[in-house]
């Protein structure tokens, strides 16, 4: 890649990776659109990297909190119940996602290869539709300590199905989370901690990928990279959680069917 390429793609996946508008669709674009090259294994991990330490560094008060109450938790001692079970909620989130990743990686990674953009087009517009039901329709009227069991599952379900790619792992994650009944901005801090496992999980997963290849390594490109992913998706964040309690999720509905337009357009072009 150009040193233009990729950090256009990095801006991509920083301030995508959060949102409810699929990564993978915007990154396949300047694919098949400029017939750029793909951006390899290394950079889709030092990306990913970034956008991972963003959300941990926004999040780092309570991720230091849940930790410690979980541990708490743990040896018996008082500690905040509504903290531990987040965390224990958060790690029964990641499971699904972890076991169907595992299990069908090489399967979507095969019928994707061939249909991708297709796919891409029909996940982006299917479940930006659903988004703008579980925005108009769902309750809204719970917070993270009214979190149930049965409720992380589901969320935690909607999250395996963000393996196929277009569906947005933010965007499914924040539907299921306002189906359930949470209010907007309680629904994303669910999947923005979320995602902090699974991107974690995902890195890892790529990362014994890369032991095993022969690819090339532009180290420049994987330094800056992460950086320009890290301070974008950090903006993205911030931003993001300042915007939806007051405007909702249907600017993003109509940003999806847009780009789902687009990706059809390419397809049968």
């Amino acid at each position: 890649m150009s040193e233009v390429q990729w950090i256009v793609l990095a801006l991509i996946q920083g301030f995508t990776e959060f949102l409810p508008i699929s990564s993978s669709g915007h990154l396949i674009l300047p694919e098949q659109l400029l017939h750029w090259p793909r951006q390899g294994l290394a950079f889709d991990v030092a990306v990913h990297l970034g956008s991972l330490l963003a959300v941990v560094i926004y999040f780092r008060k309570d991720i230091v909190a849940m930790t410690m109450n979980w541990s708490l938790s743990l040896m018996k001692k008082p500690h905040d119940v509504h903290l531990a079970r987040l965390s224990w909620f958060i790690v029964l989130g990641t499971v699904p996602a972890v076991i169907f990743g595992a299990l069908l990686k090489d399967v979507i990674e095969t019928v994707v290869r061939d249909n991708s953009v297709l796919i891409i087009a029909c996940t982006t517009v299917i479940f930006g539709l659903l988004l703008w039901y579980a925005d108009h329709k769902a309750k809204q009227q719970h917070t993270l300590s009214d979190l149930t069991l049965k409720s992380v599952v589901w969320i935690g379900f909607a999250q395996a199905v963000a393996l196929i790619p277009g569906t947005s792992r933010s965007g499914i994650t924040m539907t299921a989370g306002l189906m359930v009944g949470l209010k907007k901005a309680d629904a994303a801090r669910f999947s923005f901690l979320l995602s902090i496992p699974i991107i974690l999980a995902a890195g890892l997963l790529i990362s014994l990928d890369i032991v095993q290849s022969t690819e090339q390594f532009d180290f420049s490109a994987l330094i800056y990279g992460s950086v320009i992913s890290f301070f974008s998706a950090l903006a993205c964040i911030v931003l993001f959680l300042k915007w939806i309690e007051r405007a909702g999720f249907l600017p993003f509905v109509i940003y999806r069917l847009i780009l789902g337009a687009i990706l059809f357009f390419v397809y049968f072009s």
